[in-house]
């Protein structure tokens, strides 16, 4: 799936305050190997990398498009590699992960996985996007079941991998996680109008459309998307209101 880093910043200020909330549930200390999951373009990856004094720091990501902007942030104990949440492998006194794990299938696998990757006494820290049943991201669900979108696609529409907040919290208990926090935050964000709020659902939600899409229809597929957008949200500015999934962990001693 191709990403686009302008239109992924547009609304930097907004995805930076979960990022510190997350950063704020680290237990730091000095020398930890750290491996940031989707570390996207680099940015808060160098932030997590000065919160942590002395630390080893790593930060992974699927797209060449993102990697390209965080490679001239290396320096000594920080530096991107090309790969994927799925294929990642270590071990790590921290595995970091600020919104890409909704990405990814399978979270009753996925989170004992990444525990296993932990040292002992390691952390995890997630956070996980849960806002995929607000009535902006279901206008692309809607636009994508009507002609020509749904021929084009084959009848594909996107899939949700995030599990109810409680089942994450049993996740972890199962597989031997020690003192662990999960809650859920909604982040209240002014947009200008329906038009930024389709610029930011284009960066994100959509972009598993749009990369099954024939660029022919990315236009009118937006342009669809965008009016319904206008018709539920008239008003100026637009309160989107973003609910976040953030965990935290430590892998116990009797991990399963």
């Amino acid at each position: 799936m191709a990403w686009d880093p302008d239109l992924y910043h547009r609304f930097r200020a907004e995805r930076t305050a979960p990022f510190e909330d997350l950063l704020g549930l680290v237990r730091k200390a000095p020398g930890l190997s750290v491996l940031d999951l989707g570390c996207g373009t680099g940015e808060l990856t160098a932030r997590l990398k000065e919160a942590l004094p002395d630390s080893d720091v790593v930060g992974l990501d699927s797209s060449p498009a993102m990697l390209e902007r965080a490679r001239p942030l290396s320096r000594p104990g920080l530096r991107f590699e090309l790969g994927s949440v799925e294929t990642a492998e270590g071990e790590f006194d921290l595995v970091f992960s600020n919104a890409a794990l909704h990405w990814v299938a399978d979270h009753r696998d996925l989170i004992p996985r990444l525990l296993r990757m932990l040292r002992p006494g390691g952390q995890l820290a997630v956070q996980i996007p849960s806002n995929h049943d607000h009535p902006a991201n279901r206008t692309g669900d809607e636009a994508a079941r009507r002609a020509p979108f749904r021929e084009a696609l084959g009848g594909w529409t996107r899939t949700v991998h995030v599990l109810p907040l409680p089942e994450y919290a049993e996740v972890l208990h199962g597989s031997g996680a020690e003192d662990f926090t999960v809650i859920e935050k909604v982040y209240p964000h002014l947009l200008a109008d329906a038009g930024a709020l389709l610029d930011w659902l284009a960066g994100t939600t959509l972009r598993p459309y749009l990369a099954r899409l024939p660029e022919t229809l990315h236009g009118p597929f937006l342009e669809a998307v965008g009016e319904e957008l206008g018709r539920r949200f008239p008003q100026r500015p637009v309160f989107f209101g973003f609910r976040r999934i953030l965990l935290h962990a430590r892998r116990g001693k009797d991990l399963r």
